[in-house]
């Protein structure tokens, strides 16, 4: 008995020193969303620091990307204070000492705002600094300068896509769109959807009044519309849940959301475009 107590590793005052378990994340059956909201992480793909992706409470479909640490709330403008409750972000202050932050407010590739407390500044500066290490490593590629007026016409920022007889709006332009499938690693899939060895949806001139939509006062009734209607079913639907092909088929969770937003004239009338991007008359591609 002594020598298998002796044997066994104790803490100082006597109690077994046994670590808990670990235990993986995992979705349950019957749950409504494959997302695990928990494990959120992402980088900015404009300076690559890290992001904590967040759904949010204030009426917006799309994920808020907030710095991952939580800062003092006295250093943090009142309109820029969010809080993180069970997973879901909230644009307010709880009432704590502490708050966190858009990264759109420290973004070193944006514009700094007006209004900057200096730990807020010193903080972008912090950030700023590792932009300058990855894209001296060639892990990050330099930002382009904003394109011209013309070009941005050539290859929508954000596309319209008509896909399962729904016209959407995406959050990045088609080549771009990333999976957001959970890999082996635990980690979002940084493969696109659209991928060469899969069918391409075709570019081609939709109008702009959806016929679920009064005639609306535009200065054009065609836009530019990414077709993937004429892909079978599953290619459809694996571009509705914005995954890559190697995760079509996948029970993995997703680690984001999809950025898909129900395309409406009214809303979204910046992103028509009238012209087809460029070469997109040649051949059937996602740029």
């Amino acid at each position: 008995m002594c020598s298998a107590n002796a044997s066994s590793p104790r803490r100082w005052d006597g109690t077994p020193a046994r670590s808990p378990r670990s235990r993986s994340l995992r979705v349950a059956p019957d749950s409504p969303t494959r997302l695990v909201r928990s494990a959120q992480p992402g980088h900015c793909p404009d300076c690559g620091n890290r992001i904590d992706w967040h759904p949010r409470t204030d009426g917006d479909d799309r994920a808020v990307g907030l710095h991952p640490q939580e800062l003092p709330a006295a250093a943090v403008p009142a309109v820029s204070r969010w809080h993180v409750s069970s997973g879901i972000a909230h644009p307010a202050h709880d009432g704590t000492p502490w708050c966190r932050i858009p990264h759109t407010a420290l973004c070193p590739a944006r514009s700094a705002p007006a209004a900057l407390t200096p730990q807020l500044a010193a903080l972008r500066r912090h950030l700023a600094l590792h932009t300058r290490r990855l894209i001296n490593n060639d892990a990050l590629t330099t930002p382009a300068a904003p394109p011209s007026e013309r070009t941005e016409s050539c290859r929508p920022a954000r596309p319209v896509a008509h896909l399962l007889g729904v016209c959407y709006i995406a959050g990045h332009p088609i080549d771009v769109i990333q999976c957001v499938a959970q890999t082996r690693q635990r980690h979002r899939c940084t493969r696109p959807v659209l991928d060469d060895q899969a069918p391409h949806g075709t570019w081609t001139l939709f109008p702009t009044a959806l016929p679920s939509h009064r005639p609306l006062s535009l200065p054009t009734d065609r836009m530019a519309v990414y077709d993937l209607t004429h892909l079978a079913f599953a290619e459809q639907l694996r571009w509705r849940h914005q995954h890559c092909p190697g995760h079509a088929a996948s029970s993995a969770a997703d680690l984001a959301r999809t950025e898909w937003e129900p395309f409406d004239p009214r809303l979204h009338h910046q992103h028509i475009h009238q012209r087809l991007p460029h070469g997109a008359r040649k051949q059937n591609h996602g740029a």
